[in-house]
């Protein structure tokens, strides 16, 4: 396949801690295992604003620590589409164990409803996850690799 006959899809994708211990998961729709808060870049944005976009429409979080880049990669799920997937960390304070969230925004997902919790990152290597996604688990700051700690970035609409 010749490069010009491919579609390039900027993506954001972000995982998103508590207490350098968690990661916020849900499930579904439309693929097995476990998934994080991810989107489209839309035309105009960086992928750290569609960061920012994505986690509030997905997750309805908007305070955020320290957010920081991790990896960029390439990756093909289609013949002739390639995702350009930006990876990052954003530490969070939640006291929620676990909530559902009506999605936000635009696009297909807009009114699904998805069911997180936290997974115990020692564990997320045995688990499954759709797309890909744990495949940067391991880049995850976890306990003294943590840059010291920010004011907290809080977004809004």
């Amino acid at each position: 396949m010749r490069d010009e006959d491919v579609t390039y899809v900027k993506k954001s994708c972000a995982y998103i801690t508590r207490n350098d211990t968690e990661l916020l998961v849900f499930e579904g729709p439309g693929h097995a295992g476990y998934q994080v808060p991810k989107g489209t870049v839309e035309a105009g944005e960086d992928p750290r604003e569609a960061l920012f976009r994505e986690v509030i429409e997905e997750s309805g979080l908007a305070t955020f620590q320290g957010v920081r880049h991790l990896t960029t990669d390439v990756w093909r799920r289609r013949e002739a589409r390639r995702y350009v997937r930006n990876f990052y960390h954003v530490p969070v304070h939640e006291h929620r164990d676990a909530w559902t969230h009506t999605v936000t925004g635009e696009g297909a997902e807009v009114g699904a409803e998805f069911d997180y919790r936290w997974l115990d990152l020692a564990n997320a290597d045995a688990a499954a996850f759709a797309l890909d996604l744990d495949d940067y688990l391991h880049t995850i700051p976890r306990g003294r690799d943590r840059p010291a700690s920010t004011a907290p970035l809080a977004v809004s609409d």
